[in-house]
């Protein structure tokens, strides 16, 4: 929209009053210069506006897509801004990474609020492709573009007063800016002593009792709905009560499901819960907004012009979206230019060999004649661990596929190292192997697979291509290069989302897959921040012991 003023009619859903009234907004060069309300049965279009959602902790990087891309999908389902954690892409390139994310958001018309990574690496027991220091941390902490410290991972480091974790938490005070955090199941004392340091959110709760733990501690609690975990059940009823203190947030977000709908999905499912509209909207709009101190309007006399406009207060169908005064998507097509993006990467890595996968009986942990088993949990980024008597052939432990064990590699793509071997549960894979570059945190390779020919190729197809995702059935393979750091591509985020479909479709219908997202499933698999067994490059992790397995 070219003109410098203009006026949108319909009906105003004031958060501020709590009340609907029709109304026409003056917008003035980008900002609102007044909001006339009007009879109250006055004609005006049939359509809602209110401020624009805001994805309240999501990792642009696991949309696989860059900034700018992801901002053209977000929009067209009402998302006028996010507060993005670049982590991922600073475990791989480390302040490069940082600074890539910026400028290529700074190219776009969307509110990115980007954090300073605060767990680069997440763990020493992982290999990542960089490291940030205290002395890195508040030095980004120090630019007007960084709104906060990313969320705070390393929670035994908090408990038991680490001084890089502390120094980096204090630097976040001095700054003046909040401190998200990351704390899976912990509750009382030990959440307590957590929030106490200073640390103001969690989106990792997955149960109401934990939630309400925190809460009544005084964190803000994040309702998160991403492609692979999933807490918006156990949660949404906190909302009815504490809502001046909730928000919702993708976390992770692949391509394929941003295309179809964003924050806009779990308003229509909360209000469907019987949600107040109005506690709805304040914890999707108006909370991070406050918290954070965004740069963000909130439909006043004054702000910015960021806003929306919808069919219906029931299914929350976006039929416009305005961010400073410009409209940027408009009846489903988003109006936001492709911005070309150079990529950066680190990957060293050689190609693997079949030999390389074995895993002799004699290199693997026995207990009683049984091995230790990932189980993987559809909608979680939790695992399980339990004990199963492995399958032998020639003297060497092979995936079970009539069990739904299967091996599980993560191979370091940052330097020569011997590759880590395990065993996964409930991947539910009857052939083929799936491979990727997307593993956090440190997104070294992580491979799942039937058996070791099509392992060792789906893990070559992404090590060709210097990062990206691949599925392999024997002569059958499929790949999409992720060339920006082994996590995003370059291409328009549609086409994206298109060529990620295929291959979610293959691993499903064709290699036999019974999750809902396998890759963001597979994704998590060395994430050792989250319990309750994982594994790194350096080997199986016990997430309740927080070592490497002995």
């Amino acid at each position: 929209m070219e003109q410098n003023q203009y006026t949108i009619s319909g009906q105003l859903v004031d958060v501020w009053k709590q009340q609907i009234y029709p109304a026409t907004i003056h917008i003035n060069a980008g900002w609102i210069a007044a909001i006339e309300a009007l009879p109250k049965h006055t004609s005006v279009p049939d359509q809602y506006i209110f401020p624009g959602f805001i994805d309240s902790h999501v990792h642009v990087e696991s949309s696989m897509l860059v900034p700018s891309e992801f901002a053209r999908l977000a929009v067209v389902h009402g998302t006028v801004g996010t507060i993005s954690d670049p982590h991922e892409i600073a475990n791989v390139c480390g302040i490069e990474g940082v600074e890539f994310m910026l400028a290529n958001s700074q190219q776009t018309n969307f509110s990115f609020n980007f954090g300073a990574p605060s767990c680069v690496p997440a763990t020493t027991f992982e290999t990542a492709g960089a490291a940030l220091n205290s002395t890195d941390v508040a030095a980004l902490l120090q630019r007007e573009d960084i709104k906060y410290l990313s969320e705070m991972m390393n929670f035994p480091g908090v408990l038991h007063g680490d001084a890089e974790v502390l120094k980096k938490i204090v630097a976040a005070k001095a700054a003046g800016k909040p401190v998200d955090g990351h704390a899976p199941g912990l509750m009382g004392t030990q959440a307590q002593q957590y929030i106490a340091a200073g640390i103001s959110t969690d989106h990792e709760c997955f149960t109401v009792e934990e939630a309400l733990n925190k809460l009544n501690y005084g964190m803000k609690i994040l309702i998160r709905e991403g492609s692979a975990a999933k807490n918006f059940e156990a949660l949404i009823n906190l909302m009815h009560t504490h809502y001046d203190n909730m928000m919702f947030c993708s976390d992770d977000k692949h391509p394929d499901s941003l295309a179809i709908g964003h924050i806009n999905q779990l308003c229509a499912r909360a209000v469907a819960k019987g949600i107040d509209v109005f506690k709805v909207l304040k914890a999707a709009c108006v909370n991070p907004v406050q918290h954070y101190r965004l740069n963000i309007g909130l439909l006043r006399v004054g702000d910015p012009a960021d806003c929306i406009v919808v069919n219906n207060l029931t299914d929350f169908k976006v039929l416009q979206t305005y961010i400073k005064g410009q409209l940027v998507a408009d009846q489903g097509r988003t109006l936001l230019s492709s911005v070309p993006a150079t990529p950066i990467n680190q990957f060293n890595c050689i190609p693997v060999t079949e030999n390389d996968l074995a895993i002799p009986i004699t290199e693997y942990p026995l207990q009683q004649d049984t091995i230790p088993v990932i189980q993987a949990l559809d909608g979680q980024l939790i695992t399980e661990k339990i004990w199963v008597y492995p399958k032998i052939s020639h003297g060497c432990m092979v995936s079970d596929i009539e069990k739904d064990v299967l091996k599980i590699v993560v191979i370091n793509r940052y330097q020569p190292a011997p590759i880590a071997k395990a065993f996964i549960q409930n991947f539910g894979l009857q052939k083929g192997a799936i491979a990727s570059t997307v593993a956090h945190d440190s997104h070294n390779i992580v491979a799942v697979g039937t058996n070791d020919a099509d392992l060792a190729k789906a893990i070559n197809a992404v090590i060709q291509e210097r990062g990206g995702i691949s599925a392999v059935n024997g002569n059958n393979t499929k790949v999409l290069p992720l060339p920006v750091a082994g996590l995003m591509s370059t291409d328009d985020g549609y086409t994206v989302a298109t060529a990620y479909t295929a291959i979610d479709a293959m691993v499903k219908n064709e290699l036999g897959s019974t999750l809902a997202a396998p890759f963001m499933t597979l994704s998590f698999m060395a994430l050792l921040v989250i319990p309750h067994i994982k594994l790194s490059d350096k080997g199986l992790f016990d997430g309740d012991c927080f070592q490497l397995w002995r």
